[in-house]
C-alpha cells in the first residue's frame, strides 16, 4: 500500500512511470482499496517546496484541466470514485493547479481512464480474478513503460517479468 501511494501520487503523478492502475485479485481489492483510500486521504497537498507536503500541484492550468477532465470522463464511463477528484482552490489553494489524490474502483479495460495516461494525480483499481486475467489487464494499453508486481511467490515474479509487455519491470517495488 505506502508503494502503491508514493508511486502514484509523488510527483502528483507526473512521471511517466507513475503508478495509474493497480491490478489486483478480487479476494484481495476491498482491503487493499480501504488501505489506498485511507493513505491518499492522508496526503498532505500543498506547495511542495514547503516541508510536511507530500504532494503538490499539477505543473500548469492544462494539467489541471487535463487531470479534471479524466476525473470526469472515468465517472462517465462508469468508474467508481472512492477518493478524492476535487480541485482544491481555497485558501493556500488560490494560488496553485490543486487536485486531491483520486482513486477510483470499478475500472474495465477498456475505459480511458485504463487506456490512457493522466498524468496526475489518479489511479484506477482493476478487479481481476487470477494472474492471467491480471496479465492481460496490464498489458492491454498500448504504450508499456514500466510496471511493478507485489507477490511473495518468486515463480509467479518470474512469469510477470518474462510476459509482461513494458520496458521495465520492478518486483516488490514501485
Amino acid at each position: 500500500v505506502a508503494c502503491c501511494i508514493t508511486a502514484a501520487f509523488g510527483s502528483t503523478g507526473q512521471r511517466c512511470t507513475a503508478t495509474s492502475r493497480v491490478v489486483v485479485q478480487r479476494g484481495i481489492a476491498p482491503t487493499l482499496v480501504e488501505a489506498l483510500v485511507a493513505g491518499a486521504q492522508k496526503l498532505e497537498v500543498g506547495n511542495g517546496l514547503e516541508s510536511g507536503i507530500d504532494m503538490g500541484p499539477a505543473v500548469d492550468e492544462a494539467q489541471l484541466k487535463t487531470d479534471l477532465d479524466y476525473i470526469r470522463i472515468a465517472q462517465d464511463e462508469g468508474a467508481t470514485l472512492v477518493c478524492g477528484g476535487k480541485q482544491l482552490d481555497e485558501g493556500a489553494y488560490k494560488r496553485g493547479f490543486y487536485v486531491e489524490p483520486t482513486l477510483f474502483t470499478g475500472v474495465k479495460p477498456g475505459m480511458r481512464i485504463h487506456q490512457e495516461e493522466v498524468f496526475g494525480p489518479v489511479v484506477s483499481v482493476i478487479e481481476v480474478g487470477d494472474f492471467e486475467e491480471a496479465l492481460a489487464a496490464a498489458n492491454g494499453v498500448e504504450f508499456g513503460l514500466s510496471s511493478s508486481i507485489y507477490t511473495r511467490d518468486a515463480s509467479v515474479a518470474m512469469k510477470f517479468v518474462e510476459r509482461s509487455e513494458v520496458g521495465m519491470v520492478h518486483v516488490n517495488n514501485p
